[in-house]
C-alpha cells in the first residue's frame, strides 16, 4: 500500500495523519468496515454501507449532506485505482471523530481514512488444510448495543489474537458474558450437526457479517437445513463441521478446535453452491 486518504486528500501511507489529541486515539471513538473489491466493485457494497450507516447512527454520529455511501465509494475506487489494486483489493474505512476530550468534543463530524491492499486472486477459495483455531476463556464480549458493530474498541479481540499467536491457532473464539459463543477474531461461526448448519444468533454479541448475512440468506432461499440459535461450547466441540465467514476471505473450513477434528464434506458443498453467487 502507497497511499491512503485521509478525510479526502491523499498522503503517503507512511506519513503521520492524526494529532495526539484525536479520540480515535485516546479513546477508539468510531468504526470500521472491511470491504472486498473486486474488478471495480464493492463487493456487497449496499450491506456494508447499510451496516455502517446503523453504525454511526448509534454511536451518534452527526453525517453532513455530502457525506454518502456514493461518496465514500467513489473515493474508495479512486485510492484503489492510485494504488494499482482496484482488480482485487482489501479495503478498511475507519471512520472517527476526530479530536477533543471525553467532554469536551470539538466537532461531532466523522474523519475518515480509508486504506487498500492488493489481494491475491486465489484469496476466496476454499482453503484445502484447514484452519486450527482454540477458544479464548479469558475475554467476555458484552451482549449490549454495541455488540453488533465494528467498532475501533477492538481491544477485546486484539488480547484474543495474541493468545491464538501464542498457541499457534490461526483464530480464536470468542464467548459472550453468558459463556456462548459469539465469533471469532475476525469472523463469523458457522457449525454443522446432522446436516443443519447453525450460527450464533446476533443477540448472543456476534458481529453482524455481511458474509453471513448473505450466506443466510442464501440457505435459506435454498431450503437448506439452517437456524441462528444460541451457541455453546459443546455444541462447537460435538458439531460435525464448523467454518468461519468473512468478507475478504469468503468460507474458510476449520479443522481441528481443542480435541475436535472437524470433517468438510458439507461446508465444500455450501462452498461451491454460494460463492459463485458473490460477485
Amino acid at each position: 500500500m502507497e497511499y491512503v486518504n485521509y478525510n479526502g486528500k491523499i498522503y503517503p501511507a507512511a506519513e503521520p495523519i492524526v494529532s495526539a489529541a484525536s479520540r480515535a486515539l485516546r479513546y477508539g471513538d468510531g468504526l470500521f468496515e472491511t470491504m472486498k473489491l473486486h474488478n471495480g466493485t464493492i463487493v456487497h457494497m449496499a450491506d456494508h454501507f447499510s451496516r455502517l450507516w446503523q453504525g454511526l447512527q448509534a454511536l451518534q454520529f452527526q453525517i453532513p449532506p455530502h457525506f454518502t455511501p456514493a461518496f465514500l465509494a467513489q473515493s474508495i475506487l479512486l485510492l484503489a485505482k492510485k494504488n494499482a489494486c482496484q482488480n482485487n483489493a482489501r479495503v478498511r474505512l475507519n471512520i472517527f471523530r476526530a479530536e477533543g476530550g471525553l467532554y469536551d468534543l470539538i466537532s461531532p463530524n466523522p474523519s475518515y481514512v480509508i486504506e487498500c491492499w492488493p489481494l491475491s486472486d486465489t484469496i476466496g477459495d476454499l482453503n484445502s488444510n484447514g484452519l486450527v483455531a482454540g477458544i479464548c476463556n479469558d475475554i467476555a464480549k458484552s451482549c449490549d448495543m454495541l455488540c453488533n458493530i465494528k467498532h475501533n474498541n477492538y481491544l477485546g479481540y486484539i488480547m484474543a489474537a495474541m493468545q491464538a499467536k501464542k498457541n499457534r491457532w490461526n483464530d480464536a473464539l470468542i464467548l459472550n458474558q453468558h459463556g456462548r459463543v459469539a465469533d471469532s477474531t475476525i469472523a463469523n461461526v458457522f457449525l454443522i450437526k446432522n446436516n443443519c448448519i447453525t450460527t450464533p444468533l446476533l443477540t448472543e454479541g456476534c458481529v453482524a457479517g455481511v458474509m453471513r448475512k448473505n450466506l443466510l440468506k442464501f440457505l435459506k432461499a435454498g431450503n437448506w437445513q439452517v437456524k441462528e440459535a444460541a451457541v455453546t461450547t459443546d455444541d462447537l466441540l460435538q458439531a460435525d463441521e464448523v467454518f468461519f465467514t468473512n468478507s475478504i476471505y469468503n468460507i474458510r473450513w476449520v479443522k481441528q478446535i481443542g480435541e475436535s477434528n472437524y470433517s468438510n464434506l458439507l461446508t465444500q458443498q455450501v462452498y461451491q453452491a454460494f460463492v459463485p453467487t458473490i460477485c
